[in-house]
């Protein structure tokens, strides 16, 4: 096992031999050779391509010190779909475990955002709002995982909506749902608080990528 050992640690995009001369050189039939690969790829530390052969794959980043390592792979699509699976069940737990603290600084900040007067200024309190809700969640893992992704979806994310004019219209419409989101958590409607938070993330995606 110490020669495939060798493969995996020469790093991402080494091709392993043919599943034959796996088997002649480790000792093993190739049915054994075929298991310990697909087990390997189930581990995400190959990757099979029909007709090329079996490659090493990445190491994915381990900490948050690999975020600069994530922003440059991420596109924005790929930021808004990771947004929209944690997001919405943070908003949804937030209207569980939210303290009343901490709902009436959501409230505060919402109003905040209203009387930016730029967008670099509303981004900042935006990002504030929606740390605030993944806190009021009340788990500690899944509240570092938002931390993650948000900070990438910061990178790759903002530079691609359209900032014009200077700031946010009075009309603009994260105000509206931001406002909705609150509610939901206020009420202790976890259905409703879900719900709100993924059709904001998905207009927000629409102001992206179109319908």
């Amino acid at each position: 096992m110490e020669l495939l050992s060798r493969y995996l640690e020469a790093g991402p995009g080494t091709r392993l031999p043919p599943e034959r001369k796996l088997a002649d050189e480790l000792g093993l039939s190739r049915a054994e050779i075929r298991k310990l690969l697909a087990r390997l790829e189930d581990e995400g530390r190959l990757s099979r391509e029909v007709g090329r052969g079996t490659f090493v794959k990445p190491a994915y980043p381990e900490t948050a010190t690999d975020r600069g390592t994530l922003e440059k792979s991420t596109s924005p699509r790929e930021a808004m779909e990771a947004r929209l699976v944690i997001e919405p069940e943070l908003a949804s737990l937030a209207a569980i475990n939210a303290t009343h603290k901490q709902i009436e600084a959501m409230r505060a900040l919402a109003k905040q955002m209203r009387n930016a007067k730029t967008w670099k200024a509303y981004e900042q309190l935006d990002v504030r709002l929606h740390l605030l809700i993944a806190e009021a969640a009340g788990n500690t893992l899944l509240v570092a995982v938002h931390e993650i992704v948000n900070e990438v979806r910061r990178a790759v994310v903002w530079k691609w909506l359209d900032t014009r004019p200077i700031g946010p219209a009075p009309d603009y419409s994260s105000f509206g749902e931001h406002d909705k989101i609150i509610d939901a958590i206020e009420k202790r409607d976890r259905t409703d608080a879900l719900e709100a938070m993924r059709r904001h993330l998905r207009t927000t995606q629409s102001r992206l990528f179109g319908s």
